[in-house]
C-alpha cells in the first residue's frame, strides 16, 4: 500500500477538510486545496466523481452507516491511479446526515497484483491479462463514449469483444415492456442476421437476467436448453460452447443486458465472474450516462429546429437554399441560424447568424434573437439599423452571450445588394464566368458586444448582383478548422464554390458533401445560398451580363473575353474590336471615377435590324459631358471615340444611377438616330445642374470623359 490519509467532510458547511496524507494520496500541493470537494477535479473526472457521489447519495438514502468504492484519479505525471475510499456517516438526532469522516488510499495494489499463476483447470480459458488491466481497458476505452453509438462502437470495433475475453456478444437496451438489440459483434455472429426488438418475456435467458436483474452462466449448452428451449436455435446456430448473461443495472433499474458467447469454455470460475459482473457495472455506468445525454441532445435539437425557419420562402427571379449542419461532436446543438425575409418592393433579407456557445441555452438565445432581428428587418429598416437595433436586443437579454451576424438586402429588379456584418463573416460571390471573390464588407463588432461598447455602428456596403451571379452566406464553422488559419478555410470555399454546380439546391448538396467533413465536423454551420436567376434573353435575342469590381484588377480583361466569347457565340465577330473598345472605355471611366463598380450587359436587338447593344451601368446620377479636348488633353476623347465607333449611343437614368449605351450594326443597316441627341443642351445643363451632387453616396462620373 503506497499510502493512506483521512477526510472530514461537514455536509452543512460545505468544508472539506483533507490531511497531508491524504493531499499526497490525491498528489495535490496544499496550495491547491481550499477545502472544498470541487478542488479535487483536479485529479478526478466528472464521471468518477459522480460515480462516488451517486454512491454516498444512496447510502444517505438508505439509511446505511458507511459506503465506500474504487474510482481512478490522474496525477501530476499524467499515470492513472485507482484510489480508493471508505467512509462512515455520521447522522444527526433525526436521522439526517451532516458529517462523513473516512479515509482514501492508493488502491494501485490492490487492483495489480495478480493471485499466484496457477494451471488453469480443465476447460477454463487461461486469463490472458489480469483483473485489473482488463477493467482498467474497458474503462479507459468508454471514457471517450458520450452517445450509445459512442457505447457501442466500443463493442462493435476493433478488439472490442476481446476486451471482454469472448467470442461474440450482442448488447440490448430496455424500452418500456421490449428488448431492442443495439449491437452485436464477435467471430461467432457473424453471418447472425440482425435481431428484432422482443418482449422482455422470462422464456429467454437475456430478458430473464434483465427482469430478474441476476446475472446467469451456463458452461453447458444442455443446462441453457433445458432451462430456456426457446434459445437452442440460436445455439445451434452460432456454435458456442458457453455463455454468460448479464443485467446492467443503473440505479436499481435495469437499463438494458449484456449476452457474451465463448467458444472452448467449460466452466467459470469465481474470478470470471467477478470479472463478467465489474465489467457490466462499468458498461452500465456509460450507458446510462450516454442515455440520459441521448436524450438531452433530443430536447436540444428539437428546440433548435423549432428556431430555424420551417419554410423558406420562394421569389421569382432567384433561387435559395439552406442547409444546416450540426456539429459531430457533442450535443449536435448550437446557436448558429439562417433566415429569409420577404420584404415589400419584391425585395429580400438574407440573414446568417452565430450566437456564442453550442448548448441548448445558445439554441434559446438564437432563437429569440433571430425573430427579433426578422421583425426589425419586416419593418423596412436598413441592414445597419438591423444590425443596431438587434444587438441593443441582444444585450438587454438575460445572458452573457454575444453574437456574430451579417445580413444583406437584395433588390431583386435592379440586383442592388446592400449588405452589412456584425464580427461575422460577409459574403462570396460568384460570378457569371465562374469567377469567385470576396468582397470587402466593411463591418462592426458582434451583437451584444456593440451595445455594451456603445459602438453601435455597423456600415454598409454596397454590391451589385447580376442575373446568374450567386451569394454565399455562411457561419464560421464552413471555413474554420482548429489550430489552422481561416483563410484556408475561406480559400477552399471559393475553390468548391468556383466548380460547383449552378443551381442553388445542387450547389448547396456540392458544399455539404466536400467541406462539411474536412471543415464543419467540429462545429456548427448554416449555410445561405441564393442565385439570381440568369437572364440569356431569347434565341433570336441573347444577353449577358457582367458585374466589374472596382477592386478587380482582372475585370476589365476578364470583360473583354467574355464580350468577345459572346459575340463569337452569337457569329458576329466581325464587331468584336469596336466593341471591346467601346466597352474599355466606358468601364475604365468608371472605376477611375466612381466608388462602385459597373454592370455590363451585352444583347442583340433584333428588330428592326439586327444588332448589338452595349450598356455600362454604374451608380452616379451625373452625366457625362462631350468637349473637345486640346492638342495636350489627357483626357476628354471618351465619348469622342464612342461617337465614332458606335452607330447610336447615349445616356438613360438607372434608379440612382445611370447607364451609358451604344449600338452596333451592319453598316448598310443604320436606321437609329444619331446619338448626339443624347448629347443635346437640356443633357449639358442636367449636368452641369448636378455639379458635384452624385447619387447613391459615390463620387461624380468624371466630366472629362
Amino acid at each position: 500500500m503506497n499510502g493512506m490519509g483521512s477526510f472530514d467532510w461537514d455536509l452543512d458547511q460545505g468544508v472539506f477538510d483533507l490531511d497531508e496524507a491524504g493531499l499526497r494520496v490525491f498528489d495535490l500541493r496544499p496550495e491547491e486545496f481550499n477545502r472544498s470537494p470541487d478542488a479535487l477535479v483536479l485529479r478526478v473526472t466528472h464521471e468518477e466523481g459522480d460515480r462516488i457521489d451517486r454512491e454516498l447519495r444512496r447510502a444517505m438514502q438508505s439509511g446505511r452507516r458507511s459506503y465506500g468504492g474504487y474510482f481512478q484519479i490522474t496525477r501530476r505525471d499524467g499515470v492513472k491511479q485507482w484510489t480508493h475510499t471508505q467512509g462512515t456517516i455520521l447522522r444527526d438526532e433525526h436521522g439526517y446526515a451532516h458529517r462523513v469522516v473516512g479515509i482514501v488510499r492508493d488502491a494501485t495494489d490492490d487492483l495489480t497484483q495478480a493471485p499466484p499463476a496457477a494451471a488453469p483447470a480443465d476447460g477454463e480459458v487461461p486469463p490472458r491479462h489480469s483483473f485489473s488491466s482488463i477493467v482498467g481497458r474497458i474503462t479507459e476505452a468508454l471514457s471517450h463514449a458520450v452517445t450509445i453509438d459512442d457505447v457501442t462502437a466500443v463493442l462493435t470495433g476493433v478488439g472490442g469483444v476481446e476486451r471482454f475475453r469472448a467470442d461474440g456478444l450482442t448488447l440490448s437496451l430496455v424500452e418500456g415492456s421490449n428488448m431492442r438489440f443495439v449491437a452485436t459483434a464477435g467471430e461467432l455472429m457473424r453471418g447472425v442476421p440482425s435481431f428484432k426488438p422482443v418482449r422482455l418475456i422470462e422464456s429467454l435467458p437475456l430478458a430473464d437476467t434483465v427482469l430478474t436483474q441476476q446475472p446467469q452462466f451456463f458452461a453447458d449448452n444442455d443446462e441453457l436448453e433445458a432451462r430456456f428451449p426457446l434459445a437452442r436455435p440460436f445455439v445451434e446456430k452460432i456454435g458456442m460452447d458457453a455463455c454468460a448473461f448479464l443485467p446492467l443495472i443503473a440505479q436499481s433499474h435495469s437499463i438494458g443486458g449484456l449476452a457474451l458467447f465463448y467458444r472452448g469454455r467449460t466452466r467459470f470460475s469465481r474470478e470470471d465472474r467477478e470479472l463478467c459482473a465489474a465489467l457490466a457495472g462499468i458498461l452500465a455506468q456509460s450507458l446510462q450516462r450516454a442515455i440520459l445525454f441521448d436524450q438531452e441532445r433530443e430536447f436540444a435539437t428539437g428546440l433548435q429546429a423549432t428556431m430555424l425557419p420551417r419554410h423558406v420562402p420562394r421569389f421569382d427571379g432567384a433561387e435559395i437554399a439552406v442547409r444546416y449542419h450540426a456539429a459531430s461532436s457533442g450535443r449536435e446543438v448550437g446557436g448558429d441560424w439562417y433566415d429569409v425575409v420577404a420584404l415589400p418592393q419584391n425585395r429580400v433579407g438574407l440573414v446568417v447568424g452565430d450566437v456564442q456557445g453550442h448548448d441548448t441555452h445558445a439554441a434559446a438565445v438564437m432563437g429569440q434573437l433571430r425573430i427579433a432581428l426578422r421583425a426589425y428587418a419586416a419593418e423596412g429598416h436598413p441592414p445597419s439599423t438591423v444590425l443596431a437595433r438587434a444587438s441593443r436586443f441582444l444585450a438587454e437579454l438575460d445572458t452573457e452571450r454575444f453574437a456574430t451576424c451579417g445580413y444583406a438586402q437584395l433588390d431583386l429588379t435592379t440586383g442592388t445588394l446592400w449588405t452589412a456584418r456584425a464580427g461575422h463573416l460577409g459574403p462570396l460571390i460568384r460570378h457569371t464566368d465562374g469567377r469567385t471573390g470576396w468582397p470587402n464588407v466593411r463591418g462592426g463588432l458582434p451583437l451584444g458586444l456593440a451595445t455594451s461598447f456603445d459602438l453601435q455602428e455597423f456600415p454598409e456596403t454596397r454590391l451589385d448582383l447580376v442575373p446568374g451571379e450567386t451569394l454565399v452566406f455562411c457561419t464560421d464553422g464552413l471555413v474554420e478548422e482548429r489550430d489552422a488559419d481561416i483563410t484556408i478555410g475561406m480559400e477552399a470555399l471559393a475553390e468548391a464554390v468556383h466548380h460547383g454546380p449552378q443551381r442553388a439546391e445542387e450547389l448547396a448538396d456540392h458544399l455539404a458533401d466536400n467541406l462539411w467533413q474536412r471543415w464543419g465536423s467540429n462545429d456548427d454551420v448554416a449555410l445561405l445560398i441564393l442565385r439570381r436567376s440568369p437572364d440569356p434573353g431569347t434565341t433570336r435575342a441573347p444577353r449577358i451580363h457582367q458585374y466589374v469590381h472596382q477592386a478587380d484588377p482582372e475585370g476589365l480583361a476578364d470583360a473583354r473575353l467574355a464580350l468577345r466569347q459572346a459575340l463569337t457565340a452569337w457569329e458576329l465577330d466581325d464587331l468584336s474590336d469596336d466593341i471591346e473598345l467601346a466597352a474599355g472605355e466606358l468601364l475604365v471611366n468608371v472605376l477611375l471615377h466612381t466608388e462602385g463598380g459597373a454592370v455590363l450587359t451585352l444583347e442583340v436587338l433584333p428588330e428592326p435590324v439586327r444588332r448589338v447593344r452595349l450598356s455600362v451601368q454604374d451608380r452616379s446620377s451625373v452625366w457625362p459631358r462631350r468637349r473637345t479636348p486640346g492638342e495636350a488633353a489627357t483626357s476628354g476623347r471618351g465619348l469622342l471615340m464612342i461617337d465614332a465607333l458606335a452607330d447610336n449611343w447615349g445616356v438613360e437614368p438607372r434608379g440612382d444611377g445611370k447607364a451609358v449605351w451604344c449600338e452596333f450594326g451592319p453598316e448598310d443597316g443604320e436606321d437609329g438616330e444619331d446619338g448626339e441627341g443624347d448629347e443635346d443642351g437640356e443633357s449639358d445643363e442636367r449636368a452641369e445642374g448636378e455639379g458635384g451632387g452624385g447619387g447613391g453616396g459615390v463620387t461624380d462620373t468624371d466630366p472629362t470623359a
